[in-house]
């Protein structure tokens, strides 16, 4: 039996995504190259899995198996999952592991199993869910590995999917450092009945969700065993995703060919180097800058605000904090 793989329409921007033009570049493609054209095994060097974490491992033992399929010395999680916990844990490998910071300070969203202690009344559960929206208070638990201070977080949304007896199960969209566990204990302790989480899936981090390329470890072992020896790629492609995927929560920056050697040497980025830009940015955060080609150069941190940039010529946009295209990879602007 002949088994017939599709490859999958992979998207590296938001729908939502507006940009402000700043001028009508185009790029050479003499160099560099469309992210989903990569080889195999430039994905294997600047690739990211949407893994669907199973019960028990942990996000390291995980990380371990996924080397040890792939056959790689260095690869990387983002926002660690208890043994237990299930769901979207990404996995950076090799040199794309430079862009896990960006996603640990991403939103997160979960499925969550809350066991009351006691028996409570449906409208009373519902009425003390709507009162942990909005800002909270959190003292992260015992076995957490930040210190132990209260803190706030934020709680985007919160939905009841299903109440019977003393099981509750809702989805929650929470800021990045949000702890689930003790979430459902205070919300026990509000109703004065006592709670603990019974069950977790975390089922969005930052722009990965359940929804979009997601991938159990057997999967990844099938596909990369059929790369090896059918010499089908389609598999492995529809599992292992540019790293510009990993960012697209990001703004956005794009640079002209004659820029991206400059800052692939660390150098600022200006405001006469930039064709495009998102239309919505803060200054102060961070960027992903790409190529007229989607490719990932740099991360850097937004120097100007908006309106200084619409109203200005010069000056510097971004201040370049991380490089992640290698030096070379497009001529420097001295050499054309």
């Amino acid at each position: 039996m002949t088994i017939i793989f599709s490859p999958l329409k992979i998207v590296l921007d938001n729908e939502s995504d507006k940009f402000i033009e700043m001028s009508s570049d185009t790029t050479d493609f003499r160099w560099g190259k469309d992210p989903i054209a990569r080889s195999i095994e430039e994905l294997l060097q600047y690739g990211i899995i949407n893994l669907d974490k199973p019960p028990k491992p942990t996000s390291h033992e995980v990380v371990s198996y996924v080397k040890k399929i792939l056959d790689l010395p260095r690869a990387g999680h983002s926002g660690t999952l208890d043994p237990q916990v299930t769901g979207v844990l990404p996995i950076a490998l090799s040199k794309a592991t430079r862009i896990l910071d960006t996603l640990l300070l991403a939103g997160k969203e979960y499925v969550c199993n809350m066991m009351l202690h006691k028996d409570v009344e449906e409208e009373k559960i519902r009425d003390i869910m709507k009162e942990y929206l909005g800002e909270i208070y959190q003292r992260p638990p015992l076995r957490s590995s930040v210190k132990r201070v209260l803190r706030t977080r934020k709680i985007y949304e919160n939905e009841i999917i299903q109440i019977k007896e003393r099981e509750v199960l809702f989805r929650v969209s929470c800021q990045a450092g949000t702890y689930i566990r003790k979430y459902t204990h205070d919300i026990g302790q509000s109703l004065s009945c006592g709670a603990h989480m019974k069950e977790l899936r975390r089922i969005r981090s930052g722009p990965f969700t359940e929804e979009d390329y997601l991938s159990t470890l057997q999967d990844l072992f099938d596909a990369y065993m059929w790369y090896l020896e059918e010499k089908d790629e389609i598999p492995l492609r529809n599992i292992i995703l540019p790293m510009e995927y990993g960012v697209k929560h990001l703004p956005k920056i794009f640079v002209k060919d004659s820029t991206v050697d400059s800052l692939c040497h660390g150098a600022p980025l200006a405001i006469p180097g930039v064709s495009k830009y998102s239309e919505k940015f803060i200054k102060g955060e961070l960027a992903g800058i790409f190529t007229l080609k989607h490719e990932l150069v740099a991360l850097g941190e937004i120097q100007l605000t908006p309106e200084s940039v619409q109203n200005s010529d010069h000056g510097i946009f971004a201040s370049v904090k991380r490089v992640l295209m290698p030096i070379g990879t497009y001529p420097s602007s001295k050499s054309k």
